[in-house]
């Protein structure tokens, strides 16, 4: 297999089939393997109950999309949350970003699995094929870890049918996702294949006689000095490894210098704040009350530092307790190696902890004043990329010197965050403030060269660099992005330096997971990779003398954070035979308390050949997220953008002359039933703010596209499909399609898109002060329980019916309103509740407009809708 140049950092590596690897080959094809563990969806709500209710309207979707025996509400609408009924209160448990928190994996009792076709053995077959016989099926079922998440939960055997690229085939992984209880934790070195690198697992074959196990992957038999040898199957229960598809592994010696085993360890490395100082009165005092409660809201140990950009860098100094006082250099070109020293080697602290300097960093937020001069926002002269480069030296302190060429592990992931309200206009990595510049096109491309450097310089010495923007001034988005993106961090868009930023602040100080990740995917050989979409790159990885026969593929991770995802996307190499096709990942890691993880996930799942059996099986939600993160990742801009809807188009119309059937006497074709989510989903893809004319600036719409390339499953769905919420009375919602037929003036309603909630009051309910506070309260509640652990924070707008502002609102909705009566009520259920004088009212409050309902868009793709499920 031949490795295709590496890709712009961070978003995919697409690996091409068409060669056999190669020994410099740096990934090489995916391992080979047999059968798998299955999916992971998250499970249902139910346990993170919290004192407010929410009521579905139809019946309630399972998480995640899940397929059960029960009907999952129609449409967008992922599975419901818990019910609130007490608006006001905050939720006793407190939600994730997603539809679903996760729940303990439910493990089965069985260590081994049998194998559908055993391998012949020169060595011990007879007792492992006796095993196989005589082992009972333990199983996993799809969907029930939560790493690692299918678009299917069986594989067809035919090659031409299973490789249809219009739906296709994939998995999300998580690996930084935190869940509570964790895996269980081995305190010892794990067994592994000779040939491939494996893990012994869940699903291996033991000989409890010789103690030996058969590797899933390659099917090879290994030994394990003894430590399986065990009178009985269930005695082998009591090894976690083969007794849970999910275990981590954690290195007990401490063999460098620095180990904090201590729990205070998470918030020992030190946070600098790189603050923009050209910035009006009204924006800085924004600024300023989010800087005050965001010291405030750290842990007393947590290291702080502070630095102020304009044409010069100020750094400020904690020894003096009485005065604001900083040391200050030029910003227009690089420090010098002499400047730093003596800013290092003297007398000023740089660094200090909160418990003993917050009322110097309150005293030195209160002391920042409104630029002076009378020069538009985007003329300002800002030394951004040279207050980042003295942030660093910084936080290398006077040690970096000794470690000139080493990497230094410190106590955690140190995190620069970025405050700017506009571009990076002076010194290195800088561009003119005019567009017009003759220059700019070679500025621009030198600038995105530096930027980038610096931020995998700050990788290099494990420091994450977040860039917080807000105002209106425009930022120059594709300049700051490679600094944020290669040093593992994010560059997020707000309206001002408010509320949402403020919370953004404090959630990018805390969010990550660990450091130095790793991510091993081996699969079995009928299986192939081709093509990663995440916040990694590959990595080049010479394991062959430890591993003679490891195939896999290896992707260094630039964080591993909880809210982040790997999309991948596969293939069938030929038709498959065996019954079980599996999959394992490895993430080795260190951790927020800086212990070395290897966590180890293995997956299972059956092949078939029939084609309804797989259709069943696909996992809507799922297979909706990779086809959007291979969509997204073409649309580079606004043109492609315009382009990729036209091949959503090509694809749902694909899919259907694939899957579906053709309607009697006429040219339609019907979409598969089983499929019925899909469509809807990858409507709200073409016409949201992802690939539609929602946004209207390229900055904002490039910060959305980096943030969902690289997005956890929950973020990504909201960020394709709102969520829509109806208030009822006595604090209770109600779940509803996102239609337009959900703005009725009497109610109130959330919708959550991702990186926005909006809240919308009809008009005649906010005609009625007291109802319409309650119902507010109400919704302001429910979004921020559903939004508590999200990052980036979405901003939280509430607006009334008519207002200019319920346009964000109104864009988002499907315009269902033009379908004809009995389609409105087949999609949208709850209209049967309304009188008539109530559904007349609520036809004339809508504009008509040229945009497509729905079912309008399926026809004119020559398709029929699919039925509601």
């Amino acid at each position: 297999m031949a490795n295709p140049p590496q890709p712009s950092l961070g978003y995919a590596v697409s690996i091409t089939p068409s060669n056999p690897p190669t020994e410099k080959s740096p990934i090489p094809p995916p391992p080979s393997i047999s059968p798998t563990p299955p999916r992971f969806p998250l499970p249902k709500l139910q346990q993170d109950q919290s004192p407010s209710s929410i009521e579905s309207s139809n019946v309630p979707s399972p998480a995640n999309g899940v397929k059960s025996g029960s009907p999952i509400p129609h449409l967008s609408t992922p599975p419901g949350p818990p019910v609130f009924t007490s608006p006001v209160r905050p939720a006793a448990v407190p939600f994730r970003s997603s539809p679903a928190s996760p729940q303990p994996v439910a493990f089965s009792s069985g260590s081994f699995l049998p194998m559908s076709s055993p391998p012949n053995l020169s060595n011990g077959s007879a007792e492992l094929q006796q095993q196989i016989s005589d082992g009972t099926e333990n199983s996993v079922s799809a969907g029930e870890l939560p790493y690692v998440l299918f678009s299917a939960h069986k594989i067809l055997k035919q090659k031409k049918q299973a490789n249809v690229p219009s739906l296709g085939f994939g998995a999300l992984v998580s690996p930084g996702r935190e869940i509570s209880p964790g895996p269980q934790i081995i305190q010892r070195d794990p067994h592994r294949c000779q040939s491939c690198g494996a893990y012994a697992n869940f699903y291996s074959n033991i000989l409890t006689g010789s103690g030996q196990w058969q590797c899933v992957i390659c099917r090879e038999l290994n030994g394990s000095e003894g430590e399986y040898v065990a009178p009985s199957k269930e005695d082998l229960r009591n090894f976690p490894e083969l007794s849970s598809p999910v275990v981590d592994y954690i290195q007990t010696t401490n063999k460098r210098p620095g180990f904090i085993p201590v729990s205070d360890s998470r918030i020992s490395a030190p946070i600098i704040l790189v603050i923009d100082e050209c910035l009006d009165e009204p924006h800085l005092q924004h600024l300023q009350s989010s800087l005050h409660a965001f010291v405030d809201s750290l842990h007393p140990s947590t290291k702080l530092g502070i630095i102020l950009f304009g044409r010069t860098v100020s750094v400020y100094d904690f020894s003096e307790e009485s005065i604001a006082s900083a040391d200050v250099l030029r910003g227009d070109k690089s420090p010098t190696q002499e400047s730093l020293k003596a800013l290092i080697y003297g007398s000023g602290i740089y660094l200090s902890q909160i418990h003993a300097s917050l009322p110097v960093a309150h005293a030195i937020f209160s002391s920042l004043r409104p630029y002076k001069l009378n020069l538009p926002e985007a003329s300002r002269d800002r030394c951004l990329g040279t207050a980042v480069e003295v942030a660093l030296a910084i936080i290398q302190g006077p040690s970096a010197e000794l470690s000139r060429g080493v990497v230094k592990r410190s106590g955690g992931n140190s995190r620069i965050i970025v405050c700017a309200g506009g571009p990076n206009t002076y010194g290195p990595g800088s561009v003119p403030h005019s567009l017009s510049h003759p220059n700019y096109p070679h500025m621009e491309k030198t600038a995105l060269k530096w930027m980038e450097q610096l931020g995998r310089e700050a990788h290099r010495h494990n420091i994450v660099v977040d860039i917080l923007c807000a105002g209106t001034c425009p930022l120059r988005v594709p300049v700051l992005q490679p600094l944020a993106k290669a040093s593992g961090g994010v560059l997020v868009l707000h309206d001002d330096f408010g509320e949402a930023f403020g919370v953004n602040l404090q959630r990018a100080s805390t969010r990550a997971a660990g450091s130095h990740g790793l991510l091993e995917v081996r699969c079995s050989d009928d299986i192939l990779i081709t093509q990663v979409v995440g916040p990694g790159e590959e990595a080049h990885v010479d394991t062959h003398e430890t591993f003679k026969n490891d195939s896999s593929l290896y992707i260094q991770m630039i964080s591993v954070e909880e809210t982040q995802s790997f999309s991948l996307s596969m293939e069938t190499k030929r038709d498959i035979k065996s019954d079980y096709i599996f999959f394992q990942f490895a993430i080795q890691f260190s951790n927020v308390y800086q212990a070395d993880i290897s966590r180890v996930i293995t997956v299972r799942l059956p092949t078939v050949d029939s084609v309804s059996a797989y259709l069943e099986s696909v996992q809507d939600e799922v297979a909706a997220v990779l086809i959007a993160k291979r969509t997204l990742l073409r649309a580079k801009n606004h043109s492609d953008a315009v382009d990729m809807q036209k091949t959503i188009d090509e694809r749902v119309k694909d899919i259907a002359l694939k899957f579906g059937s053709q309607v009697p006497k006429s040219k339609l074709y019907r979409f598969p039933k089983e499929l019925s989510l899909l469509p809807e989903l990858l409507f709200h893809l073409r016409r949201g703010p992802l690939l539609g004319s929602i946004i209207g600036h390229e900055d904002e719409r490039s910060v959305l596209r980096n943030l969902f390339l690289n997005a956890s499953f929950d973020l990504s769905l909201r960020m394709i499909a709102p969520r829509c919420l109806m208030h009822r009375e006595k604090g209770t919602f109600e779940e509803l399609p996102a239609h337009d037929l959900a703005m009725q003036s009497d109610a109130a309603v959330v919708l959550d898109h991702g990186t926005d909630v909006f809240i919308w009051l009809g008009a005649e309910l906010a005609a009625d002060e007291g109802r319409s506070a309650a119902a507010l309260a109400a919704c302001r509640t429910l979004a921020e329980e559903l939004t508590e652990v999200r990052f980036p924070a979405p901003r939280i707008l509430a607006f009334k019916e008519g207002s200019s502002q319920a346009r964000y609102f109104v864009s988002r909705l499907i315009p269902a309103h033009k379908d004809p009566p009995y389609e409105q009520e087949a999609r949208f259920p709850q209209l049967r509740s309304l009188t008539t004088e109530q559904r007349m009212k609520l036809k004339s409050n809508f504009i008509h407009f040229d945009e497509p309902s729905f079912c309008e868009w399926m026809r004119s793709l020559k398709l029929v809708p699919p039925e509601p499920s």
